[in-house]
């Protein structure tokens, strides 16, 4: 399991090196995508659904609205969808600068797939949590008739009922929601209802060719943008790239023409990253006197110092680290540091055969205890005769005769004479800014030097200072329109003031109180904006999927030049000039659950930076290779009125591995987070290096899941 990178937030330009290396899916793999980002014909959709955990990415311009999204296949059935849109010479008091920009979620299920004379079945909700111009739902049935001919045909309701449509049930209203991020629960399969189908042929798996009937009469377009609609039917033709890359242009609603790039690719078979380390040690077998000879015992130690600095000198040339040693005439104790594998298992297999090459050949239990941040995170315990019988089999042999434990309250002394040590770097940094509508996309792009200090393994002073080198986030000057205390949202006067700014000075102390409990304390400048201290603990058992966590936070507010000095928590806002306090401590009780299937849920409860209560739930699904995506949502205490646009914070998370763009192993990633509005309800701390992750990776679930790399 990848963790996000300590001294910057990682190489911008390793995430889009990974991306592209990364490769989309073939294009006999997905289907077409429509103008709204989802499976479908041109503005209709149909039902079909890409393959499982398909992630698709869609830009498309018709008329003068320009949409852009990212779907998600969560599940064989299950696909989420973000959308953002800019409407141009709209005229409506949310517009800026004539664009109207819009964002909405979409929801899908497939109740039935296709099979024998049975259709594939979707019923889907689009737009169900936003302001509303797009809101719709549908019912929709697709067949293929062979010979790449698909036939499609639905029900539409909202937006989807616009065009010749005939009563349904209830009322409905056709209001744009001033805020957004409304579950509009309400309108849902309410008001008119109207047909639309199409039909759809592929002569290669290149080419498709559409024909599809629109029920969609874009009556908020036409009032307030000046769309023209004259006929309900609309053209289309796809053509896809080799690497599944699909190239769409439209002829639609009697007048208009359109054109549309869809970029798919799917984490679940983009495979392990890395692959160009070098190869691991091969296994020592023993010979039978071998394993029976005890004459070494007999100067226990002399024979543990030398056997101890062969071993640490073999395990630094695979970039591994002793941490505390312990040989028994039966029995070796290896406490071990992992800074270089992102799967686990790769680290524990490489030190398990050079354990096999060095110990002396009595030694058959080999106990590996990883070490993270100085904290003994587990005991992993393997036979050495499996080793030497099971090394040319499949690793989930291996895994089966492999015993997962805590770690034991004599795991080996730290030995501490390599401390204190110094690691540097310097990198690319990014700090970005989306969806204002001033500004839909803003991005700092500069240098980060970045420094640690590690005292001993659980005693580390770090930091970094970034110089921006080019970017337009000063240019941020929206105001918010929130009745809270600015905690997230003067982020412009930060980027305007700080350069060179500081993003974190600290001194962070780790530790394992008892066992199944860790426990963090963090000083310093804690994160962009907040300094401070930070206290975690966090109970987890080696083979449970749950854990519980408590963070405490005591926090004032940085100057806005990023430097040394703080401002008190109090903020004026710059419309109403009403100044506001904020509390100094928040925190949060914490539950963690690894569903399986590589879907985890993670739910905080507890007092946010502006002072409001509540709490956030978040889901992601993560991948072997390290891939991770993800949604979070958060609501507390705060009105719709007072939180301002959106509602509520809300937002996806997608985490890539940087081993993909390099092909060396790495335990580092880059993530980005889309919030749909950046507003200063639900605002927590960015807080590095928090306990859950770091300690979940050497317990068994995730080292069991990725067992595949114990022998590479």
């Amino acid at each position: 399991m990848a963790r996000r990178a300590g001294f910057a937030a990682m190489l911008a330009g390793a995430t889009a090196l990974a991306t592209v290396l990364a490769g989309a899916v073939r294009a006999d793999t997905v289907p077409s995508f429509n103008l709204y980002g989802l499976p479908g014909l041109i503005d209709m959709p149909d039902a079909n659904m890409a393959p499982d955990a398909t992630l698709g990415m869609t830009y498309g311009r018709m008329d003068t609205a320009n949409r852009g999204s990212v779907s998600f296949q969560i599940m064989p059935r299950l696909v989420g969808t973000f959308r953002y849109t800019g409407i141009g010479d709209f005229d409506h008091s949310a517009s800026a600068d004539g664009i109207y920009y819009d964002r909405s979620f979409d929801l899908r299920f497939q109740i039935l797939t296709e099979s024998g004379w049975r259709p594939s079945v979707v019923v889907g909700l689009q737009d169900f949590i936003g302001t509303g111009i797009y809101s719709a739902e549908y019912l929709v049935a697709t067949k293929t008739l062979g010979r790449g001919v698909q036939v499609t045909g639905g029900l539409g309701w909202g937006r989807l009922a616009s065009h010749n449509g005939f009563e349904g049930f209830g009322d409905r209203s056709a209001e744009i929601l001033g805020t957004g991020g409304q579950p509009t629960t309400d309108r849902w399969f309410r008001g008119d209802i109207a047909p639309f189908g199409g039909i759809s042929w592929s002569p290669n798996e290149r080419l498709t060719f559409k024909l599809e009937y629109s029920s969609d009469e874009y009556v908020t377009e036409t009032e307030l943008a000046g769309f023209e609609h004259e006929s309900p039917i609309n053209l289309g033709m796809d053509y896809r790239f080799k690497n599944g890359t699909q190239l769409s242009l439209y002829y639609a609603y009697g007048n208009t023409f359109g054109a549309q790039v869809t970029y798919a690719i799917n984490p679940k078979t983009l495979g392990i990253p890395g692959g160009i380390e070098s190869a691991p040690t091969p296994v020592s077998p023993r010979s039978a006197a071998d394993a029976a000879d005890l004459g070494w015992t007999a100067d226990m130690v002399s024979a543990e110092a030398s056997t101890r600095d062969r071993l640490a000198r073999s395990l630094d040339r695979e970039d591994l680290a002793l941490e505390g040693f312990d040989l028994q005439p039966r029995r070796a104790t290896l406490r071990l540091r992992n800074d270089t594998y992102g799967a686990p298992a790769q680290a524990v297999g490489r030190a398990a055969r050079i354990m096999s090459r060095i110990l002396p050949g009595s030694v058959e239990e080999f106990v590996i205890v990883p070490s993270e941040r100085g904290m003994p995170a587990s005991a992993i315990t393997l036979r050495r005769s499996d080793l030497e019988a099971l090394e040319n089999e499949a690793a989930v042999d291996m895994l089966a005769r492999t015993r997962f434990d805590e770690a034991p309250k004599d795991t080996p002394r730290m030995e501490l004479e390599e401390y204190p040590r110094f690691l540097w770097s310097l990198a690319p940094y990014y700090s970005y800014s989306t969806f204002d509508p001033d500004g839909p996309f803003r991005i700092d792009i500069g240098a980060s030097l970045g420094g640690e200090f590690q005292i001993t393994p659980n005693i580390i002073a770090s930091g970094s200072i970034n110089k921006k080198v080019v970017g337009n986030l000063d240019e941020v000057t929206r105001v918010s329109e929130s009745h809270l205390p600015r905690v997230r949202t003067d982020y412009g006067d930060y980027a305007r003031e700080a350069d060179p700014k500081i993003p974190r000075l600290t001194l962070a102390f780790y530790g394992k109180p008892a066992s199944q409990l860790y426990s963090r304390l963090t000083l310093g400048y804690l994160e962009p904006m907040y300094a401070g201290a930070s206290a975690e603990l966090l109970w987890k058992p080696v083979d449970s999927r749950f854990a519980l966590g408590a963070e405490l936070n005591y926090v004032e507010r940085r100057d806005f030049d990023m430097l040394f000095g703080l401002q008190g928590n109090e903020t004026t806002d710059p419309v109403s000039g009403i100044t506001r306090s904020f509390p100094h401590v928040n925190g949060h009780v914490s539950a963690y659950y690894d569903i399986g299937g590589g879907f985890n849920a993670q739910l905080d409860v507890g007092r946010y930076i502006a002072g409001d209560t509540g709490a956030t739930l978040t889901f992601t699904r993560e991948f072997v290779n390290g891939w991770r995506i993800g949604a979070f949502a958060t609501v507390t205490d705060v009105s719709t009125e007072d939180f301002g646009e959106g509602s509520f914070d809300k937002g996806l998370m997608f985490t890539i591995p940087v081993a993909i763009g390099t092909g060396q192993p790495s335990r580092n990633d880059s993530t980005l987070t889309l919030r749909s509005v950046q507003r200063d309800g639900g605002a927590k701390l960015a807080i590095d290096n928090r306990l859950y992750e770091r300690i979940r990776e050497n317990h068994e679930p995730d080292v069991a899941a990725s067992w595949g790399r114990f022998w590479r």
